[in-house]
């Protein structure tokens, strides 16, 4: 296994060499160790918790266009290409395809307790300091404002606008990131996106308060 899982790294490494850097090879590993950790206890199929961990973000479709089948069908290839069965490559492609927030704006028809670890592992990377961090990060990149008051969170968007949305980095915690808590599957990714939970809240106030001058 750990021969596969290095010609893995080394393939997303090589992919990745250039990606935002929000997601990169290094949010790639934290996700790989995060999934790691909480699979200790949920006791997933090792192998396809640590594929899917790792070739989760190889062609984002965010990047690619908007094209949400790029990902799965380039770590398909990859698989396919250093010999892996086909029942593992296919779990592995149902995974990229159903990790992200947006797919939840679907209707959900693929369930496995390897999509949860990873699912959760990915989720909480984009909460606490670090997702704040990859928020600003993200926001920069797109050159979006940090915060406008005259432009309030959208809660009620559906997948073609959450894809398009141009909104400040600020309503982007509304929008996604203080959701993901309650969307978490596993107990440790439960306990985990509690606390990283609280510092985003607490962040918020200090933002407001120093926006206002107050603090």
């Amino acid at each position: 296994m750990q021969k596969i899982l290095n010609l893995t790294i080394d393939f997303v490494k090589n992919t990745l060499a250039d990606a935002e850097a929000g997601h990169d090879w290094f949010h790639i590993e934290r996700v790989y160790k995060t999934a790691k950790h909480i699979n200790d206890t949920e006791k997933a199929d090792e192998l396809i918790v640590s594929l899917a961990a790792l070739l989760h973000d190889i062609a984002d479709s965010k990047f690619n266009g908007g094209d949400e089948e790029i990902g799965p069908q380039k770590a398909g290839d990859f698989l396919a290409s250093i010999g892996l069965e086909a029942k593992i490559i296919e779990e592995v492609k149902l995974i990229i395809k159903n990790l992200s927030f947006k797919a939840s704006f679907g209707e959900i028809t693929y369930f496995s307790k390897e999509l949860d670890v990873v699912q959760d592992a990915d989720r909480l990377d984009a909460i606490g300091a670090i997702g704040i961090a990859r928020a600003f990060t993200y926001g920069g990149f797109k050159n979006r404002v940090l915060y406008n008051p005259e432009i309030k969170p959208n809660l009620q968007m559906n997948k073609e606008q959450y894809k398009n949305t141009t909104s400040p980095t600020i309503n982007h915690f509304y929008e996604k990131l203080l959701l993901l808590k309650d969307l978490m599957k596993t107990k440790t990714g439960k306990a985990m996106a509690e606390q990283r939970h609280q510092f985003m809240v607490a962040y918020l106030e200090q933002f407001y308060a120093e926006w206002e001058g107050k603090k």
